[in-house]
């Protein structure tokens, strides 16, 4: 019994001062990485690391003894130039955070009574662009009498995020970009009113565009037979159209009234004959 005690009682201890932790943070903003070191392991002296398990850099430590802090912004290629601080707490801060610290963080200590080693993977997310809405005139088909509103929002220069179409709260279609590109969803739409959303977001914060009614106008008629069009030139090319039939109209009404007077005219001419 003695045993199992002490064994359940060593097993806590390491899980005090051993285990990771993930940290997630938009770039350009800070972010510490929390430590309550003990007297003894301050004495003995604390090292921070970055990088891969199997090449990693010094980037901060306490020196043995006389609890000097030291600073290595330069390693391993100067990403952390102005932007490392480190406390008597042994707490790691990283200001003014870029893509490029994105990584582990390992703290250790060199004392065999009260070892002290834990990592911090810290993902920083790209700050999130407004998505941009456009009509989407490829979708538009052009041997149709009417033809459906499509839009389509798109970001850039993003990475691991997730592009989304609502109409009020309710999901209609969303897609994830995992690589840096250009990413786009399209919406295709009925009749256009007030509540249809494009939001982009990642694990901690998110950006929303309303669908303004300026890309494809807004339905006149709510019955079901009834589309909505989208764009300027789209109408004008109807409004075209539909002069020219009126004109070919007239002027097939034009020719047939003058046939027939001619061809009156050509009678009463033979029975004057």
């Amino acid at each position: 019994m003695f045993h199992v005690i002490l064994f359940c009682w060593c097993w806590w201890s390491l899980m005090a001062v051993f285990g990771s932790e993930s940290v997630s943070v938009t770039e350009g903003e800070s972010v510490t990485l929390h430590m309550n070191i003990t007297e003894q392991q301050r004495k003995d002296g604390i090292s921070w690391k970055f990088g891969p398990t199997d090449n990693k850099s010094l980037i901060a430590e306490i020196k043995d003894g006389n609890n000097a802090i030291k600073l290595y912004a330069y390693r391993p290629d100067g990403r952390f130039r102005d932007s490392l601080k480190l406390d008597q707490t042994g707490s790691l801060t990283i200001t003014n955070t870029r893509i490029t610290h994105s990584g582990l963080y390992q703290i250790t200590t060199s004392n065999h009574e009260e070892l002290l080693n834990k990592i911090f993977n810290i993902t920083v997310y790209t700050r999130l662009p407004v998505p941009v809405i456009i009509r989407d005139s490829s979708q538009n088909s052009s041997s149709s009498s009417v033809s459906n509103c499509s839009v389509l929002c798109s970001v850039m220069n993003v990475t691991h995020v997730s592009v989304s179409w609502y109409k009020g709260k309710s999901l209609l279609s969303n897609i994830s970009v995992s690589d840096l590109n250009i990413s786009s969803i399209s919406l295709h739409l009925v009749c256009l009113d007030d509540s249809y959303t494009c939001v982009i977001n990642n694990s901690i914060t998110n950006q929303t565009q309303h669908l303004n009614t300026d890309v494809c106008h807004k339905c006149s008629d709510v019955s079901e037979d009834y589309i909505c069009s989208c764009g300027f030139t789209e109408a004008v090319i109807r409004l075209v159209i539909s002069a020219l039939v009126g004109v070919a109209t007239v002027a097939v009404l034009v020719y047939d009234v003058k046939s027939r007077g001619d061809e009156q005219k050509k009678r009463s001419d033979t029975q004057i004959k």
